[in-house]
């Protein structure tokens, strides 16, 4: 399984993330730069050039028309996906933490760090009413009390935003009701990921612990726990097999003072039903920052600490392998 090697950003991978097609692969780092790639061959689009800070997150709506892009500028951006234009910016009073639309991009939804005395706010839109986009009027403010938010999806079609938290807490924010309306503690630290897979029937949270879990995405019952040794920074749930990929490592401070087989800087596959391990693949130079499986299930991308993307295409042998039970 040769990969192919994507190298347009200067500093460390923060996100990266397939449209819904799966033609483009999104990526921002802590260089000003999101990038847009061509998924077949690893071409680079283009850039979205505004930022003045790390960008921290990264997404694209239903259509791949608009992307959103959240930074330690302290601004949001919403840009025009073919052409790269800036079409709006919300300024905010501390960074941007997470970002995202919901499943039929109609509401927009970001996050704000606490930092500098300001409070952890998740924040949403509505997409179709251009005065709160033009204003930075959002419709609706959560405030976040106790430890803020580290991770932050869309989930329950339009209803609900499930939030990850600084002390391991998942969050279900009902958008209807305005309120918190589940509190789940599974992790005992902080929550670096959060991704959907299956339909959007399953979550799969990545954390700090070294462990990354499967959720139910309606109840939120804690499913299955993939177990390793090092902190866990991504994970993602293959769309077609019954597999889990898991991109990590070691601290990122502490890389210099090992070599890269103690640091165990693998993207692992575990068994999403088993819990367990089956395959190690092999490249970074320094921790996996994230993951994501391709929609078709044939391929994975992994973004690192070594600035590197790496887009791998699935060999015959991937297909043909089953789990003896």
């Amino acid at each position: 399984m040769k990969p192919i090697v994507l190298f347009g950003h200067e500093r460390s991978i923060t996100q990266i993330k397939y449209n819904r097609e799966g033609d483009l692969l999104l990526s921002c780092a802590k260089d000003t730069q999101p990038s847009v790639w061509y998924s077949l061959n690893g071409e680079r689009l283009g850039t979205f050039n505004g930022h003045g800070g790390a960008v921290w997150c990264i997404d694209a709506n239903w259509d791949t028309t608009q992307v959103l892009t959240g930074s330690a500028d302290n601004t949001c951006k919403l840009w025009d996906c073919e052409t790269g234009t800036q079409l709006n910016e919300f300024e905010m009073k501390s960074a941007i933490r997470t970002c995202g639309f919901n499943y039929s991009a109609r509401t927009m939804m970001f996050s704000t760090d606490r930092t500098m005395g300001q409070t952890c706010q998740i924040l949403l839109f509505d997409t179709a009413d251009g005065s709160q986009v033009k204003n930075s009027k959002p419709y609706m403010v959560f405030d976040v009390e106790g430890p803020k938010v580290t991770s932050a999806i869309c989930v329950g079609l339009d209803n609900y935003i499930l939030s990850g938290h600084e002390n391991g807490e998942l969050r279900l924010y009902d958008i209807k009701a305005r309120d918190v309306v589940q509190v789940v503690n599974e992790h005992k630290n902080s929550i670096n990921d959060l991704q959907k897979g299956r339909n959007d029937t399953l979550i799969i949270s990545a954390s700090k612990d070294t462990t990354a879990k499967l959720f139910d995405a309606t109840t939120l019952n804690h499913m299955k726990t993939y177990k390793t040794e090092r902190p866990v920074n991504s994970a993602a749930i293959s769309p077609l097999r019954d597999h889990v990929a898991l991109g990590g490592g070691q601290e990122a401070m502490d890389v210099t003072t090992t070599s890269t087989r103690i640091g165990k800087f693998d993207a692992r596959f575990f068994h999403l039903v088993f819990e367990e391990e089956f395959g190690r693949v092999k490249g970074h130079f320094g921790p996996i920052n994230s993951v994501a499986f391709h929609p078709d299930g044939k391929g994975y991308s992994s973004g690192g600490e070594d600035g590197f993307i790496r887009m791998h295409n699935f060999d015959a042998q991937y297909f043909e392998f089953e789990t003896e039970y």
